[in-house]
């Protein structure tokens, strides 16, 4: 069997494997669809964010098809959570239509905050039998979409589905193509060969740093050392619930993500997401190492002076390869007034056509269909055959996604992790310090017994 097709098969098993099942409706014409819900309101709270930015230029196009309006509430995606943990926690939300970072999704469930969607899937007044769940893209319905199952976040026996991924992600290497073709260099294929390219760049190079990352206190220092972590073997915690981030793999980890910070842009430890990206955009480093949604910006020259000039390849191996999974969700609130027309909208943004429409503005693909698309492989002819590669390493479990993971990321990883690469703490010393306060929150949680 091709690889395509044992991932097609892979993804048509997922939802048997997590005890999902979604039967063909019979559905009333698409206009009749709408027409109980014509002239309500439901009001969408979602991130600014590359793929949510090219998105809502559909909200137009849905209200003028549906009849259903959309008011929408924009914010950073760090500060989402609390406006949505406020308003989830009251009898009844002011959204309809919440968007969730993968990394809050057991959390949510476990307080009860979001509606399992299997039931609106299977409803066929509203469900379109051309929807096709099994078309997403495998890892991306794994990790953003199950809560239940294994761990309480992977795929397997208890799993629900709970948010459809839109603006999931995994990761790529991007790399300026110019640069290396300069200095003679071949796309890195190791870490090694990535840490010796930043070198040299840094070096030879005036003005420019090797590899941009995020470094920011915090989650972003957080997910720019997960992004080395299991390449390197290691995990945050081990089978048991240990703390295992101070072994060798987290170690390695943190020395390699010191070395970039080093030998990249001087702005770093104060980077966030956008401001990682930005600086590869704006010709500040040679190399990026994070989420796809770069490739939109990337071709767009009014965002970008590299355009044109950038090449990709897969994540680099250390030990292994172990590339990323994340980014977000569409959800809908279990004290949302208007569920019903919420989940058409998720499911009329989220459908085959609209995911095309969407990747071709410059926004990430969630569907196995659109890296299929003629005119989106046109568009993406560099990007695309590097993501279907890269999606063959996506790894669904490279954190723990348990309710206790976003105080761990924020309050304890990321504030010792900031000591490391600024130069504060050795990373051995700063990781072994760190261990207590993480066994004590999964302690509590009750995940370590004793």
């Amino acid at each position: 069997m091709r690889r395509r097709a044992a991932l097609k098969a892979l993804g048509a098993g997922a939802a048997a494997a997590a005890g999902l099942q979604f039967p063909f409706v019979r559905t009333a014409r698409a206009q009749d669809r709408y027409a109980k819900y014509r002239g309500s309101t439901i009001v969408v709270h979602y991130p600014a964010h590359p793929h949510y930015d090219q998105a809502e230029k559909l909200f137009a196009e849905f209200t003028q098809e549906t009849g259903i309006k959309v008011e929408r509430d924009k914010m950073q995606y760090l500060r989402m959570k609390d406006k949505q943990v406020l308003e989830m926690g009251k009898p009844q939300g002011d959204y309809d239509v919440v968007v969730v970072v993968v990394f809050w999704k057991t959390e949510y469930v476990a307080k009860n905050f979001l509606e399992p969607l299997e039931p609106y899937f299977g409803n066929a007044a509203l469900a379109d039998p051309a929807y096709d769940i099994k078309d997403i893209i495998t890892p991306y319905y794994e990790n953003v979409g199950l809560v239940g199952g294994p761990k309480m976040y992977l795929p397997g026996p208890g799993a629900k589905f709970y948010c459809v991924p839109y603006g999931s992600e995994t990761g790529v290497l991007a790399y300026r193509a110019d640069i290396l073709e300069k200095y003679k260099l071949k796309p890195p294929a190791t870490y090694d060969e990535l840490l010796a390219a930043c070198r040299m760049i840094k070096d030879k190079e005036p003005g420019m740093g090797g590899l941009t990352s995020r470094g920011q206190t915090g989650h972003q220092v957080t997910a720019a050392w997960l992004l080395h972590l299991t390449p390197h073997g290691g995990e945050v915690y081990d089978s048991n619930w240990r703390a295992a981030f101070h072994r060798e793999g987290g170690v390695k980890a943190a020395e390699v993500l010191k070395q970039i910070v080093d030998t990249g842009p001087p702005g770093i430890p104060s980077y966030g997401f956008g401001e990682m990206q930005n600086a590869f955009l704006q010709g500040q480093a040679a190399f990026y190492l994070d989420s796809i949604s770069v490739f939109g910006p990337a071709q767009d020259p009014a965002k970008s002076r590299v355009a044109g000039k950038v090449g990709y390849t897969i994540h680099p191996k250390a030990v292994k390869h172990s590339a990323q999974t994340g980014g977000f969700g569409m959800s809908i609130p279990k004290n949302a007034k208007n569920k019903e027309a919420a989940f058409l909208f998720i499911q009329w943004m989220t459908n085959k056509q609209n995911d095309v429409k969407v990747a071709l503005l410059g926004g990430n693909a969630s569907r196995w269909s659109t890296l299929d698309n003629p005119e989106a492989q046109k568009k993406y002819a560099i990007e695309f055959p590097v993501l279907k590669q890269a999606l063959k390493i996506a790894n669904v479990d490279w954190r723990p996604l348990i309710p206790e993971w976003d105080h761990v990321s924020q309050q304890i990883l990321g504030i010792g992790l900031a000591d490391v690469i600024t130069g504060k703490k050795a990373p051995k010393e700063a990781l072994t310090a760190m261990v207590p306060a993480a066994e004590d929150v999964v302690r509590k949680g009750g995940w370590l017994k004793g």
